[in-house]
């Protein structure tokens, strides 16, 4: 199970699409990226940050630690801006925190460079989650102490928003051309021998432990948690083996690059921030 605190301060927004993450204190004097039930994208975005996140950490890549995180409502008495106090208490309860990285960038592929094997491992991964969301456009990439850390797994599993059609996930291909790690010439069969092999029933089953009960229950189609937990299992399990033989890599679309992701850029603000405050851990 994930380690529980509870939320002690709200910090400030991190502004992103609909989700509105924010950075938060605890009781444990860390600082995280919290992020809610009561946001738009609902709960399961939270299982698939946990259940992601943990895979990831499990096969070797980088994410920062997560957190079971209670949040008391009346914490956003005090928040001047309305949707962030809409937010609050609206996810009373559990929610999720993130570890929050001070003095960590966004990637910038043109100052950072990847090699191909760990480019590979990184597509390789998006490709077995069917992660959409680590194109050039919005890299859900950190560098911190020279390291790359991979963030923001909500967009992930998307299968799982319409379980009756999740057995066919396990042969979807997965277009990589767009992803911001494709110029690095991503060694994609040497990520698939390394780490397929080690993506097991026993080691998902472990993963999927870690996504809390509250998220699961009553999920239609299902009788209990556990349930829902072997159905995440079954599809990746299957998917795991084979995945790197339905991964391309083709020319980038066109559209032109955007600029930084606002949540990026508001994760260096609140860094600045929280140094001139002292309140980074």
């Amino acid at each position: 199970m994930l380690p529980e605190v509870t939320a002690t301060r709200y910090v400030t927004p991190l502004r992103e699409g609909g989700s509105l993450p924010g950075i938060v204190e605890a009781d444990d004097l860390g600082t995280y990226v919290m992020k809610f039930t009561g946001a738009g994208q609902g709960r399961k975005t939270l299982v698939a940050e946990v259940l992601c996140g943990r895979l990831a950490q499990r096969l070797g890549l980088r994410v920062p630690d997560l957190v079971r995180m209670q949040l008391d409502p009346v914490i956003g008495l005090g928040e001047p801006d309305q949707e962030v106090q809409e937010l609050l208490k609206a996810s009373g309860g559990l929610n999720l925190g993130m570890d929050f990285l001070p003095g960590s960038i966004g990637f910038d592929p043109l100052a950072y460079a990847v090699g191909p094997g760990e480019a590979g491992r990184v597509v390789w991964f998006d490709a077995l989650v069917g992660n959409v969301d680590r194109s050039w456009r919005n890299p859900n990439l950190l560098v911190w102490h020279g390291d790359l850390w991979l963030i923001d797994h909500g967009a992930t599993l998307i299968w799982h928003h319409n379980w009756p059609t999740a057995a066919r996930a396990a042969d979807k291909p997965y277009d990589a051309s767009d992803h911001v790690l494709a110029p690095a010439g991503p060694d994609i069969a040497a990520a698939a021998a390394e780490l397929a092999p080690r993506v097991t029933a026993e080691l998902l089953a472990e993963c999927a432990a870690d996504v809390p009960d509250e998220w699961l229950a009553d999920e239609p189609g299902f009788g209990t948690p556990d349930e829902v937990r072997r159905a995440y299992v079954e599809v990746l399990a299957a998917r795991a083996g084979t995945v790197h033989e339905r991964i391309t890599v083709g020319r980038r679309s066109q559209d032109g690059p955007s600029r930084a992701p606002g949540w990026l850029r508001d994760w260096a603000e609140a860094v600045s921030g929280l140094k001139k405050d002292g309140g980074a851990r």
